[in-house]
């Protein structure tokens, strides 16, 4: 061993007759000496420490390893760990995030096709026209969904800033005359004939890409909130002016409530996060003053009977629908508030029209899909790889669920109407595709788990 090999006697062969076996390195030290090439089969190590030791080449098969300190050791055998968990099926969390995402999307076209049907024939239509128009975007949706599962969620860190930056100026965009199309008071959309799209729906996403990277890349000083909180805030306000702008409150809300998510889950001190919040509200008080009419509607829902011919007109009749389904419901079809008593019953209220007709226990089946959605959102952004994982799955499950929210409690009356959609159930393209896509994203954060 003058050269600083170890050299092992080849183990027994039935081709090499008088071969020795390979003794076992009972309490040999191997400090800093090359084991390259060599095959231990079988060899028991007790005791032994290997320092510094590259184990290059090197086959450990069958080889028990008892007592035994790899201090420094780089053992190749890493590679075919690496291989056999590639091997491995996806995990429970991320099958089950995508079934549970599909079954919501069944349950909304089967509503939005019973509570769209009348209206289509009231205006003169085929009674699946919006049931065919959402089919194409959940087919849409359904390939976006497909493909973000496909890519490495670390890919998109480099996106957050540009795509920020392009939805900041589609929102400017909407806002100009002549530009951002006009239905029913609020300028919201892009677009030409039946093909629309919605910047602040994409608005959600992008905070979300944008937070998660700047908040990774900057963990190491949550505290000076002038290098973390305070960059993340003035998007926020940007984007709630711009939102506010034409106006729509409710995805102001979302959008919002999803970058206080991340910031609290970063590791924003709750100080400042709770000064945030007194600012937003005073904020949106001062809007109330500005404009009667928004506060009038916002307080509405405290007592919609007062003005049930108005600002309280579809509470109340989206109560009617409840309290019309009982338990059981009327029947799948039979509702009548879709008939032309409810307002955007294949919208914003389609959970009242589940209500009437498949009742309380259909009621209580959406919402117990979503609290599974939380449960599994909450579980991948835990499991994540890293840290801008697990802040990009808190964001996806903060916009869905927090959507959900402010939906089902206007409909019940809990909270005011602000016109959000349902997510996966609501008519809708620009809120099916954006949604089912960053779904995609979330289960590609689940699928690489702990």
């Amino acid at each position: 061993m003058d050269d600083g090999l170890i050299t092992l006697p080849p183990p027994r062969s039935r081709t090499t007759p008088g071969a020795r076996t390979a003794p076992p390195l009972s309490g040999t030290p191997l400090t800093g000496r090359p084991l390259s090439g060599t095959t231990l089969s079988g060899t028991t190590l007790s005791g032994t420490t290997l320092s510094g030791t590259t184990l290059s080449g090197t086959t450990l098969s069958g080889t028990r390893l008892t007592g035994t300190t790899l201090t420094g050791a780089r053992p190749r055998s890493a590679e075919s760990r690496v291989r056999s968990e590639s091997r491995r099926g996806p995990n429970e969390g991320f099958v089950l995030l995508l079934g549970l995402v599909a079954l919501l999307t069944v349950i909304g076209l089967v509503m939005v096709l019973s509570a769209s049907s009348d209206e289509a024939m009231l205006q003169g239509s085929s009674p699946w026209l919006y049931f065919e128009r959402q089919l194409l975007w959940v087919a849409v949706g359904s390939v976006a969904l497909v493909t973000f599962v496909a890519i490495d969620y670390r890919r998109w860190r480099r996106i957050g800033l540009p795509l920020m930056l392009l939805v900041v100026g589609m929102l400017v965009a909407v806002c100009l005359p002549g530009v951002g199309i006009v239905v029913s008071g609020s300028r919201r959309w892009l677009g030409r004939g039946s093909w629309q799209f919605q910047p602040s729906e994409l608005a959600k996403l992008a905070v979300i890409l944008f937070a998660a990277d700047l908040l990774t890349r900057r963990a190491d000083r949550m505290r000076d909130t002038r290098f973390t909180f305070r960059p993340v805030a003035i998007v926020l306000a940007v984007l709630a002016a711009l939102i506010m702008k034409q106006p729509d409150m409710g995805t102001t809300v979302v959008v919002v409530g999803v970058g206080a998510a991340i910031l609290w889950v970063a590791g924003t001190p709750p100080r400042t996060l709770v000064n945030a919040g007194g600012v937003f509200g005073a904020s949106a008080g001062l809007l109330g003053v500005l404009a009667p009419y928004r506060l009038h509607r916002l307080l509405s829902f405290l007592h919609p009977e007062r003005d049930k011919t108005n600002t309280g007109y579809q509470a109340v009749q989206a109560r009617v629908g409840m309290a019309t389904g009982r338990l059981f419901g009327v029947g799948l079809g039979a509702g009548r508030e879709k008939t032309g008593y409810l307002p955007n019953a294949h919208t914003d209220f389609i959970f009242a029209v589940i209500g009437e007709e498949v009742g309380l226990i259909g009621c209580l089946v959406v919402v117990a899909l979503f609290l599974g959605f939380v449960f599994l959102g909450v579980r991948a952004a835990a499991r994540a790889p890293d840290r801008f994982g697990t802040l990009v799955a808190t964001g996806v499950t903060a916009w869905v669920v927090l959507q959900a929210l402010v939906n089902v409690g206007a409909v019940v009356g809990l909270l005011p109407v602000t016109g959000v959609p349902l997510p996966f159930v609501s008519f809708g393209g620009s809120s099916t595709v954006i949604a089912m896509a960053g779904v995609g994203i979330l289960a590609n954060v689940a699928k690489q788990g702990r």
